[in-house]
């Protein structure tokens, strides 16, 4: 792999949060080898920069945000999230709308803060970088059913809130799909890129203890589960490209390389249509479209 570092961040969209203080985010950075190098929670985007700024190696650092970072259209949805629900739908897979009327928009923020510090944004329409200070979008719903490592073949686990009006007992059941969702994260540490959660304290208690059923806790847990998911899917895309991913969202931007743009793992049949693989030394397009065509 170009990159050494891959940054997750499961951002909390509202970058001031409410009358009690920005609600936590989610972080975590690894290496090529799956070690975790670090990983917690941050408040605020000020508190999220100056962490992602102490883990950041140099010229070789990809960071990958499960947040709206490029909102360019007035209403409705962006186009990447209307592929969201067309390519994996099947899984039970949506995204929610994000457009310049979206309230929450700490994703932005974040992508403004961080190019301002050198940072560059990155579509993925070229494939993935080489080297440089990389950030670009994720939503990690898309890597448990798009991975097939983590065996999600028919749906997505049913880790999140389950609606309003959830049934009885589903704080229960929740806890029991995220301690079996940790286990198959612990299952990537021989995968190629892996990823080894019990190589950091922090992300070892998540091995070790049960998924509380307290809501504030169980977010907590969950937080971080989502930033470890980012900085894998990171490592993916370094590592095969095209070849496990797509980009969904626009093709050709007016402005190449600042696309709204979701990266995704991808199984063959999740795709737009078949590709070919593409090496991993090049930077291709993805093939044109013959059809037309998340929550914080």
């Amino acid at each position: 792999m170009g990159m050494q570092r891959f940054v997750g961040v499961d951002l909390a969209w509202a970058p001031t949060g409410t009358r009690i203080g920005p609600r936590e985010t989610g972080v975590a950075v690894i290496d090529g080898t799956g070690t975790v190098i670090d990983c917690g929670w941050t408040r605020g985007v000020e508190d999220t920069l100056a962490w992602i700024a102490e883990v950041t190696v140099d010229g070789s650092t990809l960071a990958f945000v499960d947040a709206p970072l490029v909102v360019d259209n007035p209403t409705g949805q962006r186009p990447c999230e209307r592929e969201v629900g067309r390519r994996y739908g099947r899984w039970k897979v949506s995204a929610n709308s994000t457009n310049r009327n979206s309230r929450h928009q700490g994703g932005v923020l974040l992508r403004e803060r961080l190019q301002e510090s050198g940072w560059t944004y990155h579509d993925g329409l070229d494939g993935p970088p080489a080297d440089g200070l990389v950030l670009s979008e994720c939503y990690p719903y898309t890597t448990l059913v798009g991975a097939a490592e983590l065996g999600y073949d028919q749906e997505r686990p049913r880790y999140k809130r389950p609606g309003r009006r959830p049934p009885q007992g589903w704080r229960s059941a929740r806890a029991r799909v995220c301690d079996e969702l940790i286990a198959r994260l612990a299952g990537l540490a021989e995968a190629d890129p892996p990823l080894r959660p019990a190589s950091h304290p922090v992300s070892r208690q998540l091995l070790t203890e049960p998924s509380p059923e307290r809501d504030a806790p169980y977010k907590h847990r969950e937080d971080l589960v989502d930033a470890l998911l980012c900085a894998w899917t990171a490592a993916l895309w370094s590592r095969h490209g095209l070849a496990r991913c797509q980009v969904l969202g626009e093709e050709v931007p007016e402005r190449p390389g600042t696309a709204p743009t979701i990266i995704a793992p991808a199984r063959p049949e999740q795709r737009r249509e078949p590709v070919a693989v593409q090496p991993l030394s090049g930077h291709s397009r993805l093939p044109e479209r013959r059809t037309p065509a998340r929550t914080p």
